[in-house]
């Protein structure tokens, strides 16, 4: 029964992003179709020009439907002057004596007047049909009016078509609510579905009540599309359906509207925990992720929060203007306000870092992957996390050569068949069979923090960092395109979805998501913290500049996490004050116009239990965080919840911009740990060779699961590759090498020229049990920690 109904809902789910997508995709085209008029707008206006003066003169003077207009009068002014003076209570007989009896004459004059009447106006209708017919016509004025008022609304039914029904479709299939007392979008949708069948150009604006259906929620643009003036009391069909399409999309994605029986659509205000269980819990959640000290808990309420953030706040602001003309790297425009940053000059690689790294690539005996994924097996023992969900022992000839082959096999992404052709002694039926039933999503994660955990016990991961700071980023990963989830990518252009991984400061990958293109990669960053079960818990997160928004810095505070990202386009974004009236005597023009972008500190008080509800309970795991920032970063003006978050988030984000321009040698860290995991995605994608690199599955889950398969495999090589190292390292020290840890500490261990990837995969290695692994390694790493504390220290007086 769990089992159904979670698959129930997964499908509610798939139908909800599936007419998001949808709906995304047929405004983009619409976009796209706005353009295209745009540079083909001279050649409808002057067609346009062309047929209006066409259309003129048969109307003009000498035109064909002047002179019949004009033949037509001169036929029935006899009739008319004969009639002249009757009212509307003649007589028939007094109507006879004014025609002289002639009456049906002068019916046939008044008949052959509207005939040729009636061939004046066919000779414009003749001219319009030429020129497509009035349709056609009525088609490109509108394009011309949706170009000059930046107007995609009313293409976008154009491009909705054949997908009418389909829309229709997925929205009856699905229950919705609406999680506010609004519910405008709701009944505009039920007002088209009950006027589905129609094929008429206009339908009532009136409800079953009889009143008005409120089109308030709408834009102005869309207001004006559905209207029709010449037709009160009554909506365009065409735009006023592909308005409520719109409006139910943008509801779904704000969190506004739910899809009842769903997990990611699903009303998440009621997935978190009560009030009265939250207060419970505060007091050990704030001091666990330091929002306070142990004897402050007691105190921590609404009011200490704010003042909290306001202290927060003024002396980030107060350090950077007090620090500014020390500030050799930072110039801010007086008159314009926007920074710049002096292009920092890396020294180079040391020279005795160069000779190591060398000597060591030298020395890096030659690998091959199922060689590695054998021995970090018998080391690390990854490979007992797997087997049948029944948890029941696997009831395999030799489930450790099963489970290694098949992690190698959806590690490097080839397909069982494919890879059957090439390892002697095992079926592609087998393969399948073995990942289908005996891995799980569950098992997978479980599987690499054994193998993080056996890195970070390693002398040498100390070479690279200690564990506490983590950076996110995502690559492009290509699916098929008959994908109903799969989308264009607006960062990378093409189909496909996105390896995200988190990868810490020692090299290695502490968790990885695959997600849909179109999907804001900063939602994901909190989730995989969270889902991270390794004993390597970090707590500062760098990102690439797709990382970072205001509801996410704000989540990341409430949850103890230092987000500082790789800010590309910080020129553009605002920098906000504590208070109205507060100025600097250096960095004011960073804040723009005094008294404005000033923080809402007085709403961020008042939400203070729905901040703390939202935190806690996603510490807790009752809602996901990633489903929660997908509805936060949508920018609701319905939801109280989103104002207070972006309130946090500007403080937050405004803390971090100023560490960012003041401190240099935060920057530099930054910008490495982001460079480790551009490698890292560089890396795996070089050990996932097969297949192209295309992601051959269409269900998310196997998606999913084909990149934890990736992670798992690339783990292992990391690890394998940091035990060669430390063994050449130890053979140095014995030939009476002096080792510089600084030096050691640019040798990455993300090298490939010694691994073998191509070839008859041999399965000898894998009965062949490796001698127990040394994790020594005599260098004190102690000077790379103590750089890195006074570094840190530097950043945060500054």
């Amino acid at each position: 029964m769990c089992l159904t109904h979670k698959a129930r809902m997964r499908v509610r789910d798939d139908l909800a992003t599936m007419f998001c997508k949808r709906v995304a995709l047929k405004i983009k085209k619409a976009k796209v179709e706005l353009e295209e008029i745009r540079l083909a707008e001279r050649e409808i206006v002057e067609a346009l020009i062309g047929n209006y003066r066409t259309v003129l003169k048969n109307i003009d003077e000498g035109g064909p439907a002047r002179a019949a207009l004009e033949k037509a009068a001169a036929m029935t002014a006899e009739v008319r002057a004969a009639l002249d003076g009757l009212d509307e209570q003649a007589p028939a007989e007094e109507v006879a004596r004014r025609l002289e009896g002639r009456v049906s004459p002068a019916v046939l004059a008044l008949a052959r007047a509207q005939a040729v009447q009636a061939g004046g106006f066919g000779a414009v209708t003749k001219a319009v049909e030429g020129f497509g017919g009035f349709a056609r016509q009525y088609e490109q004025i509108e394009k011309v009016s949706a170009h000059h008022g930046n107007f995609w609304e009313v293409l976008l039914y154009g491009q909705i078509g054949r997908d009418r029904a389909v829309m229709f479709d997925l929205a009856e299939k699905l229950e919705f609510t609406a999680t506010s007392e609004d519910g405008r979008v709701l009944d505009a949708l039920a007002h088209a579905r009950r006027h589905q069948a129609a094929r008429g150009e206009y339908i009532s604006a009136l409800g079953e009540d009889g009143r008005a259906v409120d089109t308030s929620f709408a834009t102005q643009n869309w207001q004006k599309a559905v209207a029709d003036k010449t037709r009160p009391g009554q909506f365009v069909r065409k735009h006023f359906e592909a308005m409520v399409f719109t409006a139910l999309a943008e509801e779904l994605r704000t969190g506004d509207v739910a899809v009842v029986g769903s997990e990611e659509y699903a009303d998440w205000s009621t997935q978190l925990l009560a009030w009265e269980a939250v207060k419970e819990k505060l007091a050990s959640y704030l001091v666990e992720v330091g929002l306070c000290e142990e004897g402050e808990a007691g105190e921590f309420d609404a009011a200490f929060f704010r003042r909290q953030l306001e202290d927060k706040l003024r002396n980030a602001a107060a350090a950077a203007d007090a620090g500014y003309p020390d500030n050799e790297g930072l110039v801010i425009d007086t008159e314009t306000g926007i920074p710049s940053l002096k292009a920092y000059r890396a020294e180079g690689q040391r020279p005795s870092a160069k000779r190591l790294e060398e000597e060591i690539k030298a020395r890096m005996p030659e690998r091959s992957l199922m060689g590695i994924l054998a021995r970090t097996a018998y080391w690390v023992e990854w490979w007992r996390r797997f087997g049948p969900a029944s948890g029941n022992e696997p009831k395999l000839q030799d489930p450790f050569g099963r489970y290694v082959i098949t992690t190698f096999v959806k590690g490097t992404n080839m397909g069982p068949y494919e890879a059957a052709r090439h390892i002697p002694g095992v079926s592609g039926h087998e393969l399948a069979y073995t990942a289908n039933r005996h891995f799980s999503l569950v098992l997978l994660n479980e599987a690499i923090a054994d193998l993080v955990n056996a890195h970070a016990r390693l002398d040498i991961s100390q070479a690279w960092g200690d564990g506490t700071a983590v950076a996110a980023d995502g690559t492009h990963m290509d699916t098929y395109l008959d994908n109903l989830l799969a989308e264009t990518s607006v960062r990378y252009g093409k189909p496909g979805g996105i390896a995200y991984h988190h990868v810490s400061d020692t090299y290695i990958a502490l968790f990885t998501h695959f997600i849909p293109c179109g999907v804001w990669e900063a939602v994901y960053i909190i989730e995989g913290l969270l889902k991270n079960t390794s004993e390597v818990q970090p707590t500062t997160v760098h990102a690439d500049t797709q990382g970072q928004s205001q509801p996410v810095f704000a989540l990341a505070h409430l949850l103890g996490f230092d987000l500082m990202p790789r800010i590309r386009n910080w020129k553009g974004m605002t920098f906000y004050r504590p208070l109205k009236q507060t100025e600097y005597v250096h960095i004011d023009a960073l804040f723009g116009e005094v008294g404005k972008n000033v923080i809402d500190f007085d709403l961020i008080e008042s939400q203070f239990r729905h901040l703390m509800r939202v935190a806690v309970s996603v510490r807790e795991g009752a809602i996901s965080s990633s489903t929660l920032l997908k509805r936060l970063r949508s920018g609701s003006k319905k939801n109280a919840t989103y104002a207070a978050f972006r309130e946090v988030g500007r403080v937050i984000r405004t803390v971090q911009l100023l560490r960012y321009l003041t401190d240099a040698p935060l920057r530099r860290r930054v910008t490495a740990a982001t460079n480790k995991v551009e490698s890292f995605n560089r890396f795996s994608q070089w050990i996932g060779f097969g297949n192209r690199g295309v992601i051959a599955d269409n269900d998310p889950v196997e998606q999913e699961k084909a990149m934890k398969f990736n992670a798992l495999l690339t783990n292992a090589v990391i690890f394998h590759n940091a035990l060669d190292i430390a063994e050449i390292v130890r053979q140095l020290l014995e030939e009476g090498w002096t080792i510089d840890p600084e030096d050691l500490a640019h040798i990455s261990p993300y090298l490939t020229e010694h691994i073998n990837r191509f070839g008859e995969y041999s399965t000898h290695e894998l009965g062949i049990q490796p001698e127990a692994y040394d994790p020594k390694l005599d260098v004190d790493f102690t000077p790379l920690r103590e750089q890195d504390l006074t570094a840190s220290a530097l950043g945060q007086a500054a």
